[in-house]
């Protein structure tokens, strides 16, 4: 009688477990599921297959040992994962964002991948985050900053592109407030079940398959192909698609790479519609092991894919915002730096909230050393501190 008891008080926690579950999963910031003719759109994709999108080129197999070392970095490290004293900011008004003209070409880093860009006149963001949390509640990985521009400060931003479903490229508190001011949301196909679920009109939703475009104003919005996955909770792992995206205006171009390892991708889009003036890389949350470097790049084949596309000036993204990886908060830049001094590329380190203006004189400093709480070794290889814009060491 006892252990009937005690199995049936299991089973009713199992039951309350699995039920709580279920509540929390469909709750709004999970998103929602594909249907109707989205969902056709999916099932009909030469890469869907068996529930789940498929990269062109395979990520490594992950086996036990992985898991070991994966579950090990998380609880074993000797790296700084959060920065010891604060970012600097430098505050963004609303004034400040007025229309240069359309003409121009210029931006400034909210933080992680997340940039206020004009381009021939018209205003885009990519993966805006502004909550406090990448997560759907307010737990988990937490802002190291905050943003230069409260949410309500910004003007109507024309057109949103985002490149995957992951939390901290989709937010959904940022995208029902962008909403209400009219912004079109450019997404890859299958994404848009999850605005749809919280309340964003279907006109301002575009689906789209890699290498489809629409027109915004005098811009090409191209989705473009990535190596990545998607997924914000249980059940739906690569049920929809991720991209990269090109946005081509009459006088300028910029290319935005999204979460991506390195592969035969970059050349393609340079080929089709390169040169970009200016490039939008992920340079952080790699490792460990090469399962995830074959979705999450390292800084030197990020470089290579700023090269690949005909890139011309580099804003490394994806790093300095959330603490997501098992590395240094600042090993992204420090190697980034280095290899771009390596291969002459013109990379610019803005502050978060620094404008930058392409073509023109950037501000780049190296403003992650002054964080440090102790001094890096002289011998160190990642070291910067001696470096100055473009980062290329006297002769």
């Amino acid at each position: 009688m006892r252990w009937r008891k005690i199995l049936i008080g299991l089973a009713v926690l199992g039951a309350l477990v699995v039920l709580s579950g279920f509540l929390v999963q469909s709750s709004a910031p999970f998103g929602a599921a594909a249907t109707g003719e989205r969902l056709a759109r999916i099932e009909s994709h030469p890469r869907f297959h068996d529930g789940a999108f498929t990269n062109v080129e395979p990520q490594a197999a992950t086996g036990f040992a992985d898991l070991l070392d994966y579950l090990k970095s998380q609880f074993f490290y000797d790296e700084v994962r959060v920065p010891p004293n604060p970012i600097p900011v430098v505050p963004v008004t609303t004034e400040q964002t007025r229309l240069r003209g359309e003409d121009s070409l210029r931006a400034f880093w909210i933080g992680h991948s997340s940039v206020y860009v004009e381009i021939d006149g018209v205003r885009v963001l990519t993966d805006p985050v502004f909550s406090e949390y990448a997560s759907p509640f307010d737990i988990g990985p937490k802002r190291f900053h905050p943003a230069p521009i409260g949410l309500d400060d910004l003007p109507k931003i024309d057109a949103v592109v985002i490149s995957h479903d992951h939390y901290d490229h989709l937010d959904h508190r940022t995208v029902k407030a962008l909403a209400e001011k009219g912004t079109e949301f450019f997404v890859p196909l299958g994404v848009g079940a999850h605005l749809e679920r919280w309340g964003i009109p279907p006109d301002q939703i575009h689906d789209l398959d890699w290498w489809e475009e629409r027109r915004l104003g005098g811009l090409r919005i191209v989705s473009t192909p990535t190596r990545h996955y998607s997924g914000r909770g249980l059940g739906d792992y690569k049920a929809k698609l991720w991209s990269s995206w090109a946005i081509v205006g009459p006088s300028h171009r910029i290319y935005y790479s999204g979460d991506t390892g390195y592969s035969s991708h970059f050349k393609e889009i340079g080929k089709k519609l390169g040169p970009f003036d200016l490039t939008l890389i992920k340079v952080g949350s790699y490792g460990p092991g090469q399962a995830w470097i074959d979705v999450h790049m390292e800084p030197e084949p990020a470089m290579q894919a700023h090269l690949d596309v005909g890139g011309r000036t580099l804003l490394p993204v994806h790093w300095a915002t959330f603490n997501l990886a098992n590395h240094d908060w600042d090993e992204p830049i420090r190697r980034t730096v280095v290899e771009a001094a390596r291969l002459e590329i013109d990379v610019v380190t803005p502050r978060i909230g620094e404008w930058i203006e392409v073509p023109g004189s950037q501000p780049s400093q190296a403003w992650w050393e002054a964080i440090r709480e102790e001094e890096m070794p002289a011998n160190d290889p990642t070291s910067v501190r001696s470096l100055s814009p473009p980062y290329s060491r006297s002769p």
